[in-house]
């Protein structure tokens, strides 16, 4: 499914944060990850605040929401389920979080790119998936 314009751009980006909201929330609880549990929360917490940072850049530029149209923009490459939270292994949750984070910074980073006419989200993109890195390059470093 294409992403055309700003809205769909973060909605769709939304729809990541929530489905790593609840990825985190849930191998934080896991029995198995618990070597892990203060960093699975705070990279809830970092998601939840990335969640409102989206929410309040479409908020405050929903005036700037020009009718021009993204072109070569689609979901799918950032289509990506992490089922069985509650069930993995540690070593499991974190290689996961790593392809979720990985996912996030080719997100952001592409969006921004694609949504160049309007800076300010453009930038408010660019901060969330420097906040993804900086969690990629945590569980690359384990």
């Amino acid at each position: 499914m294409p992403l055309e314009n700003f809205g769909s751009i973060l909605n769709f980006a939304e729809e990541l944060e929530l489905q790593d909201l609840g990825f985190y929330k849930t191998v934080a609880e896991n029995p198995a990850c618990a070597e892990h549990k203060q960093m699975f929360e705070e990279f809830a917490a970092a998601v939840d605040k990335n969640i409102k940072s989206v929410q309040r850049a479409r908020r405050e530029n929903v005036t700037e929401m020009i009718l021009e149209p993204i072109k070569d923009f689609v979901r799918a490459p950032f289509c990506e389920e992490c089922e069985g939270a509650d069930s993995m292994s540690a070593v499991d949750a974190v290689d996961a979080a790593r392809r979720l984070e990985d996912r996030a910074v080719r997100y952001y980073t592409e969006a921004a790119a694609k949504i160049q006419a309007q800076p300010e989200v453009a930038r408010a993109l660019k901060t969330v998936g420097k906040k993804h890195a900086a969690h990629l390059n945590k569980l690359k470093e384990m």
